[in-house]
């Protein structure tokens, strides 16, 4: 299910009636890019797939000024319907996608052994700067939250607390990595060297 669906018929459906620009806004005020796999460029593009599909649908054009008209959407029945589809099926789902860094980290390079060190540091450091990030604009935008809004955002923040520990004790445990990626290397190069060959 696309979190980018859902954010639009649960914005018109909570927020009333609204025209693209104003989901643009009200997706960057709330920093969904942060702490969702939202793109807030690609809100325009969903709204006319969202429409299409007879989930919205137009209910005014407006024109302020010299600004182009724009299309007021409003969530239609089959609209509600599928939200709250989408509502229960995310509240009842977990979802855990696979980090590509834990396969990287059992496919080591293992001449560029000395590298690694740095390389895990230097994400260890990414992570606690973003934690740190994280940390700043929650406080910032707790008095504005409702207490639902206060968890979604703590959730992201608890995760990365997670990560940073998890990486801490890799970086603690580097050493002993590095020791056993160099024995593995010895032993795979003397069971090849040694192994038998045989002509059929």
């Amino acid at each position: 299910m696309s979190s980018i669906r859902l954010f639009i018929l649960g914005s018109l459906s909570q927020h009333g009636e609204m025209h693209g620009h104003q989901l643009r806004l009200l997706a960057e005020e709330e920093h969904v890019h942060l702490w969702t796999d939202i793109s807030v460029g690609a809100l325009y593009g969903a709204i006319k797939r969202l429409a299409a599909e007879n989930l919205i649908e137009v209910v005014r054009v407006e024109r302020e000024g010299n600004f182009p008209e724009r299309q007021v959407y409003g969530i239609s029945t089959a609209g509600l319907e599928a939200l709250t589809t989408m509502r229960f099926d995310e509240l009842s789902t977990f979802a855990m996608k696979p980090d590509p860094f834990d396969l990287a980290l059992t496919r080591l390079d293992r001449g560029r052994l000395d590298e690694l060190p740095q390389v895990i540091q230097n994400r260890l450091q990414a992570l606690r700067e973003l934690l740190h990030d994280t940390e700043g604009l929650n406080t910032k935008a707790l008095p504005y939250l409702s207490l639902a809004e206060r968890f979604a955002l703590n959730h992201r923040e608890h995760r990365l607390r997670a990560e940073v520990e998890w990486h801490e004790g890799l970086v603690k445990a580097l050493p002993e990595i590095v020791d056993d990626e160099r024995v593995g290397r010895a032993v795979t190069h003397t069971v090849n060297h040694e192994r038998p060959h045989t002509n059929v």
